[in-house]
């Protein structure tokens, strides 16, 4: 590759990283405009949030369900590089980030959240705040580089990994809540709301 082939592509590279974090940007705003407190209304600023149901949960930096943004991030990275096989990385990354961002606005939508409180283990859930949001982003965007860079094998570990310990721990991980939100089963429920 000649050398302003390569200066090209890394131009396109930061191009795409640009449009992954104007995304962001954009997410942060939209949620804003739909009037999400910036941070805990409890004031304070957590590393993580060990309680599932208290309203700290999805107000913090991280929490219990950070691990399914994670493996967002590696079914995000198998889906675009699937979708766009020779677009670059930044490009795959843009469309990550952009699902990622589209779902977390769906997720504080008033719909998703009174979903939440009917058919799953989250009865109190009120949505996230923009930081847990925003953070929920980036952390998709850590597993999409993870799976990048990683072999499949410990990827696909990683992900299973994620979803018994938190299963085992709070009854619930990204299996669990996506069944739940589309297909309630009242025996999960029950044993979910057993913690």
């Amino acid at each position: 590759m000649s050398l302003a082939a390569q200066t090209g592509a890394q131009r396109s590279q930061h191009y795409w990283f640009f449009v992954a974090l104007a995304i962001l940007a954009a997410q942060v705003l939209a949620e804003y405009g739909m009037g999400r407190l910036w941070i805990c209304a409890c004031g304070s600023v957590k590393l993580f949030e060990p309680g599932v149901n208290t309203a700290g949960n999805s107000q913090h930096l991280s929490d219990w369900y950070t691990p399914s943004h994670i493996i967002h991030g590696f079914l995000f990275y198998w889906l675009a590089t699937g979708v766009l096989r020779k677009a670059s990385f930044g490009k795959r990354l843009a469309l990550a980030t952009l699902i990622e961002a589209a779902w977390e606005l769906l997720e504080n939508s008033p719909i998703i959240i009174d979903r939440y409180r009917n058919a799953t283990m989250a009865v109190g859930y009120e949505g996230d705040s923009i930081l847990n949001s925003a953070m929920d982003t980036l952390f998709m965007g850590l597993g999409f580089l993870f799976a990048a860079r990683a072999p499949i094998w410990l990827t696909v570990t990683l992900a299973i990994l994620f979803e018994l310990a938190t299963g085992y721990i709070i009854r619930d991980n990204l299996t669990l809540n996506v069944l739940m939100l589309v297909w309630p089963v009242d025996a999960i429920k029950v044993w979910q709301g057993g913690l």
